[in-house]
């Protein structure tokens, strides 16, 4: 069984359709968040990195970064919810 944590976005939580750091967890695939436009192996290969751009993002509004694939029952609380612990 897949542990779903892997394919949650570290600073959003947005469920990706791939893991965005692949399957071992350690080998990003640099797609970009459709939600929070952050690139996987970028703004979220560090802690600090994961937790600066997340608070950035929550401070301009939390704005669909693809506006496109912004769901209509979008729950920004049950996605934040997503986010693996250790990135929290």
């Amino acid at each position: 069984m897949l542990n779903k944590s892997l394919f949650a976005c570290r600073v959003c939580g947005l469920e990706q359709p791939e893991p965005p750091w692949g399957l071992d967890g350690k080998t990003a695939t640099f797609d970009i968040c459709a939600c929070c436009g952050a690139e996987f192996g970028y703004e979220d290969s560090l802690y600090s990195a994961v937790v600066s751009y997340r608070e950035e993002w929550k401070r301009k509004g939390m704005n669909w970064w693809s506006e496109k694939d912004k769901p209509e029952d979008w729950d920004v609380k049950a996605q934040l919810s997503n986010i693996p612990a250790e990135y929290l």
